[in-house]
């Protein structure tokens, strides 16, 4: 096949600009991902920020890449109020909340966000760093820091100073005196500038999480955490960091800050930020309460897999809004795309289009990959493609080669071809009437089907039936 490999460009936060990428090993690229924090499930505006790295990866593997991916687990200190270091320990309170150990509510917490990553399609990533089993990594950065006059130690409690890092707010556009604007209530009187922020937390007498330092028993502070487990597994010069759009200011501003401030040198190639999911105008959100699981969408009869189509439809960097009518499309589509395929791998007169026809869709496919991850351009081509003169040999192998990247399970079979005249129509019928919440109609649609030889449970990926064979 007559195809081209394209240069990959990715938008850089840091540079607000397209670049092109250029691993500093060669042909392995390094990524460090922000993780779920797990004192509660995640809902799917996390899970379209963890979208983003899955997309990068698939997408870099398919173009001849390796890749190498780290996704932290936070299981240690997240204050209800990161921006300036106040408030309670959010681990703590679902501790506190649940009657069980911080222990516990990680353990629990991180496998819920396991299966729901599995749910999405999204591969594992190489290593699952939790914050908790850094602890040492994190003290070694941050006398490191005091060693080199970008932190200072009050009771027991150390902090950032910001005025000893120039660069301070490039990634966010935010200047000190913006910074200072945005300093609500009383300023800790500790800090020699409000905008500083907590390497190190000397514990209060009840905390459960605590460890030894040099400056007294204490936790660290979130930003602290990724410098750490980034460098610790990937070195101090490494290609992309992704996260949330959220997560630019103070996380990521902090964590220049704190790598930097330490190496001397750029550590982060790339800075790669994910849209927020928007639900109704208002970004979804844990404290806002207008936020859906993935569970919660399985529950009312969509596959998973059909909120991953419909992320798929918009730019990673845009908002994205969330709506169940959009996913009921989104789900139709989804299903009728494999039953094609289904199709067409079966179909009687199947032989495959030559190369020449097939390489225009191939090597668009691969500049649309290549350019900032454009995924709404790859799923216009696979309409382009479903409604082309291909064969439909051609089509179905093309279909479910992209979804190495699309994550769809397109190649799902589906037994079409031996359900019963009718059965199909009453099957999607069902389908509609589980996802109104019909109930009374389904359970007639089941009857109606069991007439026909077809038993049909229900499951979390949705309706799974049998056909009868029938008596001789």
């Amino acid at each position: 096949m007559g195809m081209t490999t394209p240069t990959v460009r990715l938008y850089n936060t840091f540079t607000r600009a397209k670049e092109e990428l250029r691993p500093v090993g060669a042909g392995v690229v390094r990524i460090y991902s922000c993780g779920p924090t797990v004192y509660r499930y995640v809902h799917v505006g996390n899970l379209r920020t963890f979208m983003l790295p899955d997309l990068l990866c698939r997408s870099l593997e398919y173009l001849g890449y390796q890749t190498e991916q780290v996704m932290n687990i936070t299981d240690v200190g997240h204050l209800t109020d990161d921006t300036f270091d106040r408030g309670e320990d959010k681990m703590l309170v679902s501790a506190r909340l649940e009657n069980k150990s911080p222990e516990q509510i990680a353990a629990y917490y991180t496998a819920a966000f396991m299966d729901d990553a599995a749910k999405l399609n999204l591969n594992r990533a190489a290593h699952y760093p939790h914050a908790s089993q850094y602890i040492p990594q994190m003290i070694d950065l941050i006398g490191a820091l005091i060693a080199r006059g970008h932190a200072y130690e009050v009771g027991g409690t150390v902090y950032y100073d910001i005025a000893s890092f120039p660069a301070y707010g490039k990634l966010s556009r935010n200047t000190t005196d913006k910074l200072l604007a945005g300093v609500r209530g009383e300023v800790d009187p500790r800090k020699r500038h409000p905008g500083d922020f907590t390497l190190w937390k000397a514990a209060g007498a009840h905390r459960l999480q605590v460890w030894p330092s040099p400056w007294g028993p204490g936790f660290p502070g979130w930003h602290i955490e990724c410098s750490a487990m980034s460098m610790s597994l990937l070195g101090d010069r490494f290609d992309i960091h992704t996260g949330g759009a959220d997560n630019v200011f103070p996380h990521h501003e902090a964590e220049i800050a704190q790598s930097e401030g330490v190496t001397g040198h750029q550590v982060v190639g790339c800075w790669m930020h994910g849209g927020l999911l928007m639900l109704a105008g208002a970004r979804m959100a844990k404290s806002a309460g207008n936020f859906f699981r993935l569970s919660e969408l399985d529950e009312q009869g969509f596959d998973p897999l059909a909120f991953r189509f419909l992320a798929l439809q918009a730019r990673y960097r845009t908002k994205l809004n969330f709506s169940t009518e959009g996913l009921a499309g989104a789900d139709r589509a989804l299903r009728n795309l494999r039953e094609r395929v289904a199709d067409w791998s079966t179909d009687e007169n199947n032989v495959d289009s030559g190369d020449a026809e097939v390489a225009p869709y191939e090597n668009r496919f691969r500049a649309a990959l290549a350019d900032d991850l454009d995924m709404p351009a790859a799923m216009a081509l696979v309409a382009r493609l479903t409604h082309s003169d291909l064969s439909p040999a051609a089509k179905a192998s093309r279909l479910v080669s992209w979804d190495q990247v699309l994550g769809l399970d397109l190649d799902r079979a589906r037994p079409a071809a031996t359900l019963p005249d009718g059965a199909p129509a009453l099957l999607e019928a069902r389908g509609k009437a589980r996802a109104a919440k019909d109930f009374a109609m389904s359970d007639r649609l089941r009857d109606e089907l069991a007439g026909l030889g077809v038993t049909v449970t229900d499951t979390a990926e949705g309706q799974r039936w049998r056909v009868a064979k029938p008596r001789p």
